[in-house]
């Protein structure tokens, strides 16, 4: 199970779900984290807490750092990536819209699902990724819709705060963000990496 000190979430990094959200395009990555308490692994459940009645799903492609990283130029960004996995950044929605920012609906236990592997030899800025609710497709997309990819996103951050092994950054979901329920089924699947499944129960 990845044990990192942080989660580094990037908020509007699809043009298509820019556009579905009627949002501007932003003109830098727009960041936000979740705390390491959140992280669960492939075939965990997802607790759905009785502090929101919007629990929402959003398939990602999470990054995770190898090594130290400061202060790092977007062409070096490769050397301090060890690999990357599937990630679902649950989200209680009404709880986002009611704070006006994202800590509280992005932080409780279980939202951080991560799995099944982490995988090094694919490339990330062209994957398929595709989350499914109950069997059915909700979220379709290519991670070469991405605004700013995957090394961009490391240097960028790298600017900002020092990476540490096993940090993960997870880089923002495609158009079709939804609704899950108790007793559904979620799977996040990216192209050469696998399936992450998890189940939602009641908290």
């Amino acid at each position: 199970m990845l044990r990192p000190t942080k989660i580094i979430a990037i908020g509007l990094n699809y043009m298509d779900h820019a556009k579905e959200m009627n949002h501007q395009i932003p003109a830098y990555p727009l960041i936000f984290m979740k705390p390491p308490t959140a992280v669960i692994q492939d075939g965990d459940y997802i607790v759905y807490p009785p502090d929101t009645k919007e629990l929402h799903y959003e398939g990602e492609l999470a990054i995770v750092i190898k090594d130290k990283t400061r202060n790092i130029v977007k062409e070096d960004a490769h050397l301090h990536i060890a690999g990357y996995t599937c990630a679902n950044d649950v989200t209680a929605r009404d709880l986002q819209r009611l704070d006006g920012q994202w800590t509280r609906s992005k932080s409780f236990d279980t939202f951080c699902p991560l799995g099944p592997k982490i995988v090094s030899n694919v490339d990330p800025t062209h994957l398929a990724i595709t989350t499914r609710v109950n069997g059915s497709v909700r979220q379709q997309s290519n991670t070469a819709n991405m605004i700013f990819d995957v090394y961009e996103l490391v240097s960028y951050i790298s600017k900002i705060m020092t990476l540490l092994p096993e940090d993960v950054i997870i880089t923002g979901t495609p158009p079709g963000v939804g609704a899950m329920y108790v007793g559904d089924t979620v799977e996040v699947e990216i192209e050469g990496i696998g399936i992450l499944k998890n189940k939602v129960i009641s908290g």
